[in-house]
């Protein structure tokens, strides 16, 4: 029911709230956003799920999402740095941030040193931070030690959105849902399933260019 009172926010909204504000006060966001054709790579991942064993963490598509990223990030390492007071931080590795949403509110916990991981090691290493945030046993470097972050709003039907960068962090990708779709491919009309990005960046490191040749690739 309606009422007029004043709810005290919770130590992690206030957080969230304090952080979120300084983003983008101090960080000058600008957003690239992409349609991507998923059609090969939902078949992908459904090939390798139906050759894991039976304990085995299944792939998901938002891990298809962080193995991408983390391969372009190799190719585009200003994405992966840190802004501050004395300049750009350039991060040897790349500890990808994943927005898990809780009932006291969003936390974005990261899977460490991507770079040396494979799909299937993405995937568990996934589920496993995803469960341990659930237990609140995450480490204070999983808390802290993410260099880009990844928000996925897919597994909701939300179909595109933009999101606020993690600071130090220097960008955020939003992803939407998959959808099927009539696209034309050599002049002739078929079935895909796309999703949506936005790429949200901070325009003092880099630029809108720089933006579109990350979310292509």
């Amino acid at each position: 029911t309606l009422s007029d009172e004043t709810v005290q926010l919770s130590p992690m909204r206030q957080q969230i709230a304090s952080v979120t504000t300084a983003s983008k006060r101090e960080k000058p966001h600008f957003y690239v956003s992409a349609e991507i054709d998923m059609t090969l790579a939902t078949e992908f991942r459904r090939q390798i799920n139906s050759g894991l064993r039976e304990n085995a963490a299944h792939v998901s598509v938002n891990d298809l999402v962080i193995k991408a990223c983390v391969e372009t990030l190799k190719q585009y390492p200003k994405f992966n740095a840190h802004f501050n007071t004395q300049g750009l931080h350039m991060n040897a590795d790349i500890n990808i941030g994943v927005a898990i949403s809780k009932d006291a509110g969003l936390i974005t916990p990261s899977i460490l040193r991507c770079q040396g991981k494979s799909l299937p090691e993405i995937a568990a290493a996934s589920k496993d931070l995803i469960e341990r945030s659930k237990g609140n046993t995450l480490n204070h470097e999983e808390y802290t030690g993410g260099t880009f972050t990844i928000s996925n709003m897919g597994m909701l039907e939300v179909s595109g959105f933009s999101a606020i960068i993690v600071p130090p962090q220097i960008a955020v990708l939003a992803v939407g849902t998959i959808t099927k779709k009539p696209i034309v491919n050599d002049d002739k009309v078929v079935i895909a399933r796309m999703m949506n990005v936005t790429l949200s960046a901070d325009h003092r490191v880099v630029d809108g260019a720089e933006g579109a040749y990350f979310t292509r690739e």
